[in-house]
């Protein structure tokens, strides 16, 4: 049997036709067209055309849309809930080359175009019938006589002293040969969405399946085992994250329960209980991001630390470290992950609230920072990662300091993350801190995306420096005291400049 694909327009219909040995006046997809035309004729949404063409040209079409095509699983494995990797049997007829075995590489360079290039089958295979020779896989798509090779091809068929003939070979397909995605894509429903990505952390993928999907999420898990080495353990989030501790419910759909995982981050080794913590791997460029941003002798205030993704690398660049996190599994894989890369002598580990935190820690180390010598040209920034509440944690600042301003240049760094839903969420965001602020940062910060979480909602990080006039006890209290409401709003970098402005009431 031949199994032969017709285009017609969008739609595609599979016929079975018998078929003998092809020869070189005959093709292997489109057969000789006077064995087909009653066939054709009764086929609906095919047209024939004239004698002369005698069949159409095949349309161009993508390749992954080709392989869901001839290489998609058998259509019986549709509702499957456990994985039965014998369902998957299916056999293809593919063209092939007949070639001496000496001959192979000299020849496969030149057949980059016409030979089979799918994932998992072999593009060179023993010929059943001369143990001398080998057969060349070629792309049904492409190849269907000696007319399909083109002219350098054929050239150095010539001078190899190898025949263009096109035969046949029926290619069994198992399980194996098939991507998770063409599995998923066969059981589920369809028209539903397919599950082929997923978040790795370490030897853990984690999934987040919706409602359609949950009835196959054993089969899925198992799937994602199969076919992705080194994954030995699959989760599903039941749960949103939590607020408090920033980690969530998780279901094992498949594999082993352990949940205790090795990460490798921008040349930084991380182990923690993937259960109790927070890890996002689509974090990584911002950790690094940040981290260029620092210079050797920098302050750094972690003030929602996780297991140290920001600090680590921090503190591996000479900086002084502060970091924190209020969940306590958090801070003892903190603690263990500074050990494990040789940076504990350099970060100072809290277990605090953020609040209790830039309250406390953060308060005495800046009045003993800023308070040094004039000269002092480095840095301190104030990282807070946790985009679902961190802007809460900015009326913090306001008055936290006492004594004299040091100079502009000196006030510490924040960045602060923050979710928005908004049409304008780089607006959005400098609006929300600056209330929370009471000021605005429309003309003194800068805002990044960091990366689109759903849609229609972004993850952004806003930076800017602490005025003066907020920091600092007195010089808010004067701000409260002499400035109206609405110059509030209209409160620009100048503003909060070194100088000791004097504010004039309006009233």
């Amino acid at each position: 049997m031949v199994i032969l694909w017709r285009p017609f327009e969008f739609s595609r219909r599979l016929l079975k036709v018998e078929s003998s040995n092809i020869t070189e006046s005959e093709s292997l997809i489109p057969l000789a067209w006077t064995s087909l035309t009653q066939k054709l004729r009764k086929a609906p949404g095919i047209s024939l055309l004239g004698q002369r063409n005698r069949f159409s040209t095949m349309p161009e079409i993508e390749t992954n849309e080709r392989d869901s095509e001839l290489f998609s699983p058998p259509s019986d494995v549709r509702g499957m809930t456990k994985l039965d990797r014998t369902a998957f049997k299916k056999t293809v007829t593919i063209p092939v080359l007949k070639v001496k075995k000496e001959k192979v590489n000299k020849l496969m360079g030149s057949l980059k175009r016409a030979a089979l290039q799918r994932p998992g089958i072999k593009r060179v295979i023993e010929d059943p019938a001369d143990e001398e020779s080998r057969l060349i896989m070629l792309d049904p798509y492409k190849m269907f006589t000696r007319d399909s090779f083109e002219k350098a091809e054929l050239s150095i068929l010539t001078q190899l002293n190898v025949k263009p003939q096109i035969s046949k070979y029926n290619l069994e397909l198992t399980y194996e040969n098939f991507k998770s995605e063409e599995i998923l894509k066969a059981v589920l429903p369809e028209g539903q969405d397919v599950t082929s990505g997923f978040s790795r952390v370490g030897h853990i993928a984690h999934l987040n399946l919706r409602d359609h999907q949950l009835p196959f999420k054993h089969l899925i898990g198992q799937v994602m085992i199969d076919k992705n080495p080194g994954i030995t353990s699959v989760v599903n989030k039941i749960s949103t994250i939590d607020n408090t501790y920033r980690n969530f419910q998780m279901e094992v759909l498949s594999g082993e329960e352990n949940m205790i995982t090795k990460v490798r981050e921008n040349n930084y080794t991380y182990e923690f209980d993937f259960s109790k913590v927070y890890w996002n791997p689509r974090l990584s460029t911002e950790h690094s991001r940040i981290t260029e941003i620092l210079k050797p002798g920098d302050v750094l205030f972690d003030v929602f630390a996780g297991v140290g993704p920001f600090a680590i690398p921090a503190a591996k660049k000479n900086c002084t470290v502060f970091a924190n996190d209020l969940n306590p599994e958090s801070h003892k894989w903190l603690l263990h992950n500074c050990k494990l890369n040789k940076v504990d002598q350099k970060v100072k580990v809290f277990n605090l609230d953020g609040k209790e935190f830039l309250q406390g820690p953060v308060k005495e180390e800046l009045m003993q920072q800023l308070g040094l010598s004039k000269e002092r040209k480095l840095s301190a920034h104030i990282v807070m990662n946790l985009p679902a509440k961190a802007i809460e944690f900015l009326s913090a600042f306001k008055s936290l300091l006492e004594g004299q301003p040091c100079s502009s240049e000196l006030l510490p760094i924040v960045h602060c993350y923050s979710f928005s839903k908004d049409a304008d969420p780089a607006e959005d965001v400098r609006q929300r801190a600056g209330a929370v602020l009471g000021i605005s940062l429309e003309a003194c910060s800068s805002v990044h995306l960091v990366r689109n979480v759903a849609p229609n909602k972004e993850m952004l990080c806003i930076t800017f420096q602490i005025p003066a006039a907020i920091l600092y006890k007195n010089q808010t209290m004067n701000l409260e005291n002499h400035e109206d409401p609405p110059l509030k709003r209209q409160r620009t970098d100048e503003a909060f400049s070194e100088e000791k402005t004097q504010i004039t009431s309006n009233t």
